[in-house]
């Protein structure tokens, strides 16, 4: 019966968006490289010491707890205190487990080992509970103040010690990344409390799915403190996000301000990190054992020979963090590396005066320095590439000054170096080193090893190729393609008008390659000027590769430079080279609901009879409607005197304006998301429609129903009582309990409902046109008193349809509500009534709401003097939706219960 009422184009246009929803879903969870991440594993077994708390803090937090992570010897050690090296507290986000340490707490202790204890770092673990705070946030603050008392109780564990720690460094994975920058807004929170901190997949910029006001104010709170004393915060922070792997934080939302004053944050994507060069997804960024490694690399750096703590010289710590995670030269970290080096020995100084060379070495007995005359280069090319595939950490490169054949000292170009997978290079603008007069390349006597050395003159203009990306919606018909014919080891594809993340385009490589009799290997390398998430694709050529191209954050309006492709290649080769906002998707569902149910209030209104749900949709659900009004008021609000209207009004932030500093382009993406949410208002409505006449069927089956009321009593005397429990219920324990048992009345009725017409049609004698007149009699039957008014076949059938689509407009109010009732049933050992409750004001007025509905037919509403004001309310209300509940989805319900209880109202007035 539900389909039969859409037509054939329409139900076309559906599957369409079904199929368009599934191809982008399988990119979001499946179009992304494989887990290349090596798991972490403990050489002993695991142990967690629970350290113990005050009374007072463990009778304040019972939820809550401490410990130490330790393997074998060492946590035999260690559970006898005081303790005597350096903390580390992990704090673990939604639903995560204070476990998770294990990974990164094991590779940490066999570093330690590896330099027999002259460092080692202490890791602490906090118990949450695997609290869902992403999706709940009235714990957070109460997780907040927890961490802090966990600090200093961590402190005092090293009481009485040589090199007692002052503060502690903190690893925050998810949420807890949020809840670590959230101890700066406690009033009693000293800041020299956190010397680093460091956070994994943690989304800083919004929540993901903001379905509850607690949430919001606290990523309010917090971002808000951040920004107004960026000039005082002087913690040292990295965020480090998953990449495409990570589907359930994308990492937009994990990349810090970017605020003038505030020079101690870095954001970096694991792709981007050297030495691990890996995306990982949100549970493995906490054990991938390649970005692990780095973070422990970085740790042991950042310690203070003094003190035998982490530094407290925020210079030393930002410089640690860039050389880790964001431009390695393939040297061991120096605080202050000597730029001059010495040149000397018996070693062979060959000069080479080609603009291309390559020497393998193997076996080689004598040290070689390779000397490069710059002067006559000079004139003709305006930059030098050299790549070494000999990956130790020694120094390679050098640069001398007034030198003929042989220099005694060389200004030491290693540093300037740059890491890959497979090789170590650097590229020189000579014009940048006017004082240098020759390269010298330092190839070391080795034993066993092979190894290649390339270097290479060029001229910019013939290393840099434009290729402009295919248009948006050319829905991969077109192409467009460059070929590289020169013969070169290194270029650059420059990405014109990429600069948005809604763009996804696929490069693909082709490389030809001749006299060539073993594999090469070739790097492409995605370089986003704008912020550090590179990525890299390693190819073993000849072959032809395919490169995704897709951002985490949109281009500033203000930047001016351009994505890059860079290709390390081979001279022997010829090459030619040929996003996701589902959080905000429940609003456009719901607004195209609303939009459906405005139409069949005022087909009763006008007409007498309720239309199907799935032809008002068709009618009314379009985004003309509602994001042109929108537009116009985020237009508006660019305008001073509007914006000061506005704010006296005291009207939210609109979430357009919220949405597109996310990198959103609103008008764009608000209509496809609209498309989207119209689509699966249709599939979710056959899904509450099919669902009603399946339990329906059910009940006929264990139980026969009575006929159809014929007297209609919207007030019956079990109502007042049951709402009375429920309203207790809801301040007594959960309100999202309260709306769910309510709700579940409400489908009950309906059930009931069908049940009873279907009994009604299966009785009925076949006699249609009799069975019609006597119907269109009793509906044009009226009277005054309504509990006198009686239910016909088609008012019930009116009825029906009306209820369906009130019981899709609640089941999504239930899902929004959900979060909080999981919390409470997981913490009820702990806490019989949820504080703070989201749902509970929304549960006193959605309740009473429910129960009357449950007992409504259109039959005693068509005629209410209220009936057409309920019908006009739906449209302004689905803009709100739109215009508030986008990026605030717990703003949703407040505007779905306003037709709900004015419809309610219908059968009084």
């Amino acid at each position: 019966m539900f389909l039969h009422s859409v037509n054939l184009w329409n139900l076309a246009f559906y599957v369409f968006m079904v199929f368009m929803a599934t191809v982008g879903l399988w990119d979001v969870f499946f179009g992304f490289e494989e887990n290349k991440c090596s798991m972490s594993y403990m050489f002993e077994y695991p142990e967690y010491q629970k350290i113990e708390l005050p009374k007072k803090l463990a009778k304040r937090y019972p939820a809550y707890e401490l410990y130490l992570y330790g393997e074998g010897s060492y946590a035999e050690e260690h559970k006898i205190l005081p303790l005597t090296g350096i903390p580390v507290l992990f704090l673990p986000g939604n639903a995560g487990s204070y476990k998770q340490v294990r990974s990164i707490g094991s590779i940490a202790l066999r570093k330690a080992e590896d330099i027999d204890f002259k460092y080692h770092f202490d890791f602490f673990s906090v118990n949450f509970n695997e609290e869902l705070v992403a999706l709940y946030g009235g714990s957070l603050q109460k997780q907040t103040k927890f961490v802090h008392e966990c600090i200093k109780t961590i402190l005092k564990l090293y009481k009485g010690q040589e090199f007692a720690p002052k503060s502690v460094a903190i690893i925050g994975h998810s949420m807890g990344g949020l809840v670590a920058r959230a101890l700066l807004t406690l009033k009693n929170f000293k800041q020299d409390l956190i010397n680093l901190l460091i956070t994994q997949a943690t989304p800083h910029v919004a929540p993901v799915m903001p379905l509850d006001r607690f949430i919001t104010d606290f990523y309010m709170t917090v971002n808000n403190y951040w920004i107004l004393n960026a000039r005082h915060i002087n913690l040292t922070t990295l965020s480090v996000a998953g990449g495409f792997r990570d589907y359930q934080v994308r990492s937009g939302l994990t990349f810090l301000p970017k605020l003038s004053h505030h020079t101690s944050a870095l954001s970096v994507v694991s792709s981007a990190v050297p030495k691990t060069w890996v995306s990982t997804d949100h549970l493995s960024i906490v054990w991938c054992k390649q970005l692990q490694l780095t973070t422990i690399r970085a740790f042991f750096d950042l310690i203070d020979a003094d003190t035998k703590q982490i530094t407290q010289n925020p210079k030393k710590k930002l410089s640690v963090l860039n050389h880790h995670f964001i431009r390695h030269p393939a040297k061991h970290f120096e605080e202050n590396p000597s730029i001059i080096s010495d040149l000397t020995g018996t070693s062979m100084w060959v000069p080479v005066k080609v603009s291309r060379w390559t020497y393998v070495a193997y076996n080689e007995s004598d040290k070689i320095y390779f000397t490069f005359p710059l002067a006559n280069h000079r004139k003709i090319y305006t930059h030098v590439y050299c790549q070494s595939t000999m990956l130790d950490t020694n120094s390679w490169i050098f640069g001398c000054i007034n030198s003929t054949s042989m220099c005694r000292q060389g200004v030491d170009l290693s540093w300037k170096a740059e890491l890959l997978p497979t090789i170590k290079f650097l590229t020189l603008r000579l014009q940048d080193y006017p004082s240098l007069s020759h390269l010298v390349v330092y190839v070391p006597s080795i034993h066993g090893s092979k190894f290649v050395v390339d270097c290479e003159f060029f001229k910019k203009e013939t290393r840099s190729i434009q290729l402009p990306v295919t248009h948006l919606f050319s829905f991969g018909l077109s192409s467009r393609k460059v070929v590289l014919n020169t013969s070169g080891l290194y270029y650059n594809i420059e990405l014109l008008n990429f600069g948005q993340i809604y763009q996804a385009f696929k490069i693909n490589v082709v490389s030809k390659c001749s006299g060539v009799r073993e594999e090469i290997t070739s790097i492409y390398k995605l370089h986003i000027p704008w912020s550090y998430e590179d990525s890299l694709t390693i190819a073993q050529v000849p072959s032809s590769t395919e490169i995704s191209l897709k951002l985490h954050i949109a281009q500033p309006e203000n930047d001016s430079h351009v994505a890059l492709l860079k290709m390390y290649t081979s001279s022997d080769c010829q090459y030619e080279v040929v996003r996701f906002h589902g959080g905000a998707l429940p609003a456009y569902v719901i607004s195209s609901i609303l939009l459906a149910y405005g139409g069949q209030l005022y087909s009763l209104f006008s007409t007498g009879s309720c239309l199907e749900y799935a032809v008002m949709l068709d009618k009314e659900a379009k985004p003309y409607k509602v994001d042109p009004f929108v537009i116009m008021v985020k237009f508006l609000l660019g305008y001073k005197w509007f914006k000061e209207l506005w704010d006296a009004l005291m009207l939210p932030e609109l979430d357009a304006i919220v949405l597109t500093s996310q990198s959103m382009c609103f008008p764009l993406v608000s209509l496809i998301l609209f498309l989207f949410g119209t689509c699966t208002a249709y599939w979710s409505g056959l899904v509450s429609s099919t669902s009603v006449r399946l339990l329906s069927s059910l009940w006929l089956a264990m139980k026969r129903p009575s006929e159809l009321p014929k007297d209609i009593k919207m007030l019956s005397p079990d109502l007042p009582f049951l709402t009375i429990v429920l309203i207790i219920v809801s301040w007594t324990t959960c309100g999202a309990l309260a709306i769910l048992l309510s709700y579940f009345y409400y489908v009950f009725k309906i059930v009931h409902l069908q049940a009873c017409l279907t009994t009604f049609k299966n009785n009925q004698p076949v006699n249609p046109k009799h069975s019609r007149r006597s119907e269109k009699k009793s509906n044009h039957h009226k009277d005054s008193a309504v509990h006198h008014l009686r239910l016909s076949a088609n008012d019930a059938e009116d009825s029906l349809r009306m209820h369906s689509t009130v019981i899709n407009l609640l089941t999504w109010i239930v899902l929004l509500s959900m979060p909080s009732l999981i919390y409470w049933l997981k913490n009820l050992k702990y806490y019989f009534k949820l504080n703070p409750d989201p749902c509970k004001p929304l549960a006193f007025i959605l309740i009473p709401t429910m129960a009357i509905l449950g007992n409504t037919y259109t039959v005693s509403v068509k005629s209410s003097k209220l009936l057409k004001t309920a019908s006009q309310f739906p449209l302004p209300l689905a803009v709100g939706v739109i215009a508030f509940g986008s990026a605030h989805l717990y703003r949703v319900p407040c505007f779905v219960f306003i037709p709900l209880l004015l419809h309610a109202l219908c059968n009084f007035m």
